[in-house]
């Protein structure tokens, strides 16, 4: 059988992200990896030595996996990866609806803010809205057992956006207010990309600022092909995935996702 890849003799260190969180992110992807076959992290002291950092560095970021539920401390023994750890992730086989059934059903929310308001340029072109119209605007927080997972902030033109109300998102979710309006679901454009929490979503995530986190947006459209919702689903990464189920018949079609690199190439030089 294969050894796993050693452990890199060091790591860069990224200017604004505190050590401690550096080291954790390098531990934690070596413990997904299967880098620690035995079972026991090394001691404190072999990691001090091995990340240039000191003993307090190393115990912050071992609490941390700790905390996460990665590994454990025995007291005298060390650092050891959790027996226990889940050996196989659920896979998807929801559709849209029963998704995000799924997701109210599991979670609890804190609705933020709901107010009428313009909303920036490239959500009002999505919508299909005139230069300074309103539309109703929810932003939430969603928690696991007090764990924060996701920070949704959405957007509906005002036509649809009268029910839409604090009190009435605390007892139903967005989706939820539109199908009882008779709104009926039909095409999903979706957009995955990354960026890094700035201090309001990071406080509010219970990340550190410049943490990284998956940046979901989601244009949903009725069956008239006219836009209903604008939403952006922001989501820690070390908390959350993706999943996607692709049926054969549209692998080959944009159902299946498209990746798209925005780089543009330089201007060319002009010679005198």
């Amino acid at each position: 059988m294969a050894r796993p890849p050693a452990p890199a003799p060091s790591f860069d260190r990224v200017p604004g992200t505190s050590l401690h969180r550096q080291l954790f992110v390098v531990l934690r992807d070596e413990i997904t990896r299967g880098v620690y076959a035995s079972g026991a992290l090394p001691k404190e002291a072999a990691l001090c030595e091995r990340f240039g950092v000191s003993r307090i560095t190393v115990r912050r970021a071992l609490s941390d996996l700790a905390a996460l539920g990665l590994v454990e401390r025995r007291h005298g023994l060390g650092t050891f990866v959790r027996t226990d750890l889940p050996k196989a992730r659920a896979q998807p086989s929801l559709g849209l609806v029963d998704g995000l059934r799924k997701t109210a059903l599991e979670t609890d929310v804190e609705v933020l803010e709901v107010a009428q308001a313009v909303p920036p340029h490239e959500v009002a072109a999505a919508l299909h809205l005139d230069a300074g119209e309103k539309a109703v605007h929810a932003l939430r927080l969603r928690s696991i057992d007090g764990t924060p997972v996701m920070l949704t902030d959405a957007w509906v033109p005002a036509r649809l956006g009268k029910r839409v109300s604090a009190a009435a998102l605390r007892k139903q979710a967005l989706y939820e207010i539109l199908l009882a309006q008779g709104v009926k679901f039909g095409r999903v454009v979706q957009e995955i990309t990354a960026e890094v929490a700035e201090p309001a979503r990071a406080r509010l995530l219970n990340l550190e600022t410049g943490a990284p986190l998956l940046k979901f947006v989601r244009l949903l459209h009725d069956l008239d092909a006219q836009p209903v919702q604008h939403l952006t689903v922001s989501l820690a990464a070390e908390r959350s995935r993706i999943l996607m189920d692709i049926p054969g018949e549209t692998i080959n079609t944009l159902s299946a996702g498209q990746v798209v690199h925005d780089v543009h190439p330089a201007p060319a030089r002009r010679h005198p």
